[in-house]
């Protein structure tokens, strides 16, 4: 399901069907969530992620695949299974934060 990509950027795959996006946690990509999910600190950021609303976890994934190159067309982030997303999401974590 996920695979690293290029483990000095933290790189993570998703495959969506006959699709294949990047996730990629970036500074950027971490500004945008702490305001996206209205924390203050990496802190509040950590402990928010770990209670994530299904919408909240769409919008956790669609931040990292900007920040990874954006979505190829004709390829639908709302179809990815819920489970997939999540683990994705974790892996990008790891693979950034390793």
């Amino acid at each position: 399901m996920t695979q690293v990509f290029n483990p000095a950027r933290g790189e993570v795959a998703l495959s969506l069907g006959p699709h294949r996006v990047t996730l990629c946690l970036t500074l950027g990509a971490l500004a945008e969530l702490e305001s996206a999910l209205a924390c203050d600190s990496l802190a509040a950021l950590r402990s928010r992620l770990a209670q994530l609303r299904s919408a909240e976890l769409l919008t956790v994934l669609e931040i990292l695949v900007r920040a990874g190159g954006g979505v190829p067309a004709g390829c639908v982030l709302r179809s990815v299974h819920p489970g997939d997303a999540a683990r994705a999401v974790a892996e990008a974590f790891r693979a950034a934060l390793a």
